[in-house]
């Protein structure tokens, strides 16, 4: 079942690249403060990268103006794919972690999973953005159709902080 406002954001372990290689990243450190979490069915597709990335990097700073303390983007990828894409699109100079989903894991727990067959996509995330406080989601935007990227780019979610 997806997860809507006023749910509690699901334990998990998301990676990232650090200083020794891959390390666990828990959801349980989005249990204080206020966080926006962004999704992506995969690192370097074309509208995750030239559109969804761009708008959260445009709007990180207003965010942080508004009191949100983190903004995380999560990409059903390895954690080196995700830290290069990173890395391209400069979403670490603007202060947004980009976690790997790996196994899926969160993207299940958050019923926001999908599988495309025909375009060889098994186990990536609808695209979607979302605010939480202290761990419960207060508004989540998903997008209905691929390709799409207008209820879940920074600035829509920014207007609903």
């Amino acid at each position: 079942m997806p997860i809507e406002a006023g749910d509690k954001l699901p334990d998990a372990n998301l990676l990232r690249v650090g200083e020794k290689g891959p390390e666990q990243v828990s959801t349980s450190e989005f249990q204080s403060g206020r966080v926006a979490i962004f999704a992506v069915p995969g690192a370097f597709t074309g509208t995750c990268t030239n559109a969804h990335m761009p708008s959260f990097v445009r709007t990180a700073q207003a965010f942080r103006d508004k009191g949100v303390s983190r903004i995380v983007c999560v990409t059903v990828n390895d954690p080196f794919v995700a830290k290069a894409w990173s890395d391209a699109t400069g979403a670490g100079d603007a202060g947004i972690e980009v976690l790997a989903d790996a196994d899926g894991s969160f993207t299940r727990a958050m019923g926001q999973n999908f599988d495309a067959p025909l375009a060889g996509l098994h186990g990536r995330s609808k695209r979607y953005a979302l605010l939480a406080s202290n761990g419960t989601v207060d508004v989540i935007n998903v997008e209905e159709g691929p390709g799409q990227c207008s209820v879940s780019a920074g600035e829509s979610l920014l207007e609903q902080v």
